[in-house]
């Protein structure tokens, strides 16, 4: 299978060649930028790399030589949707294979990588590029659907800092956010990224656990401590020996949980309950909470000693409301989630479906739109899904939600590209983004507007 990397900044156009091409079998990757697109091409050998003429903070001349750096038997083709035939031209002559025009159509895309490859065949590999190459392969197959979106939003850029931060040093890690958010995928990802990722990672509800068998599931007991204990139980300490314990709505503990976490966290040690042995755990522990911890503090319903043991590095995982330009990668995540537990093969969304996506508020989160998702796929019986599959409240959001531009369709058009060239510090390639319009678009109305950066 040919692997192609695919290096676009407009997310929704770059997720859409994506599906396409992985519907015609080929092994697709993805970057939103040039600093994305290097340590993969580092990391892997690509048959083919498809790249955006101009990049958020490169252009696709000074990638080409990268690429060519890296793997020089890879066909590089360029993209541009700019009337900017030259620096296409120069790139040809740089070492670029040809490049497209967008928009094109299907047909001169799937041409154009055909006639890449069969050149790329002619071109001799040595053994160990090939090594590399089926090595790489391999890593991606039993890599599928293990990873998550990780976002191109600036919220999302920031959480994903953050996490690579902490996740290497041994403190503990507050996780904090609204319900639906992902906060447990954060206290995962921060694990995987550890130096414990070999060992245990051990999730507890902590809403979930009655307060009589509390002391049990945390700690464990031995056959016959009290009615019903018919066999030893190891806990969740235990069991996240040597790893991370993620510890999810940690405000409902009860006070006496409290104080005895707060001695298993300092000692390293815990006792099964009816037993008189201590066990030493070494630990990392994760913990979450879609409340406002420092005022249970203040209010005497959290221990504040133990607050600040758990706080020793606070995370807060924002809404999807404010990571709109990450709502498509995660609805088209989810998709293909969807679609492989459901047995379907549904293609995308329709053009009113994103729209109404991005007018909704979203209050449940990243669990609301997976579950919108699946719901789709579900009932769904054509290719595309369609705003009658869609629940009413998401199908007729308002067109006054904050979040969306609504371009096109509101008399103050002017006012919000303003708006948004301002929230994106003058990025036009960002505030697109979040106008949900391709670049060329912004800059024609920045023309009409007479608008000067």
């Amino acid at each position: 299978m040919s692997k192609i990397l695919i290096v676009e900044d407009d997310v929704a156009f770059c997720t859409m060649l994506k599906t396409f091409l992985e519907k015609k079998e080929y092994d697709v990757s993805t970057a939103f930028s040039g600093n994305e697109a290097v340590p993969k091409i580092k990391k892997e050998t690509f048959d083919i790399v498809l790249t955006d003429v101009r990049l958020p903070d490169t252009d696709g001349i000074i990638l080409l030589e990268e690429i060519l750096k890296q793997n020089p038997t890879t066909q590089v083709i360029i993209m541009t949707g700019y009337a900017e035939i030259n620096m296409a031209v120069n790139a040809i002559k740089q070492g670029a294979f040809d490049y497209v025009s967008k928009p094109f159509n299907p047909d001169r895309i799937l041409q154009t990588i055909d006639k890449a490859l069969n050149e790329k065949g002619t071109k001799t590999v040595t053994p160990e590029k090939e090594t590399k190459t089926k090595a790489s392969t391999t890593t991606k197959k039993t890599n599928v659907n293990t990873s998550f979106v990780r976002g191109v939003s600036d919220a999302s850029k920031k959480l994903n800092e953050y996490v690579a931060l902490v996740a290497p040093t041994k403190m503990s890690v507050l996780v904090i956010g609204d319900s639906g958010t992902g906060k447990e995928y954060v206290a995962s990802s921060i694990h995987k990224a550890s130096k414990r990722a070999d060992k245990p990672f051990v999730a507890v509800d902590c809403g979930a656990i009655p307060k009589e068998i509390a002391s049990s599931e945390f700690f464990g007991h031995i056959k016959g401590s009290f009615t019903g204990a018919v066999n030893d139980k190891v806990g969740h300490f235990e069991a996240a020996n040597g790893g991370t314990l993620f510890l999810d709505e940690i405000g409902n503990l009860s006070y006496e949980l409290q104080v005895q976490l707060l001695r298993a966290l300092q000692e390293r040690k815990v006792k099964p309950v009816g037993s008189n042995k201590e066990i030493e755990v070494d630990i990392r522990v994760i913990v979450a909470t879609n409340e406002d911890l420092s005022h249970a503090v203040k209010e005497g319903d959290f221990r504040e000693d133990l607050y600040h043991r758990l706080n020793e590095f606070s995370i807060k995982v924002p809404p999807l409301k404010d990571r709109i330009e990450d709502l498509m990668l995660f609805a088209n995540h989810f998709l293909e989630e969807s679609n492989t537990e459901l047995e379907k093969h549904v293609v995308g969304f329709t053009d009113e479906v994103l729209e109404a996506f991005k007018k909704y508020n979203w209050p449940g989160n990243l669990r609301e739109l997976k579950n919108i998702v699946k719901r789709s796929v579900l009932l769904t019986q054509v290719d595309m899904i369609t705003l009658d599959i869609l629940p009413n409240d998401i199908a007729y959001a308002s067109h006054n939600a904050k979040q969306t531009y609504g371009l096109f369709k509101n008399q103050n058009e002017q006012e919000l590209i303003l708006d948004a060239l301002e929230k994106a510090n003058g990025n036009k390639a960002k505030a697109a983004r979040m106008l949900a319009i391709d670049r060329k678009t912004l800059y024609n109305k920045l023309k009409q507007y007479d608008i000067s950066l």
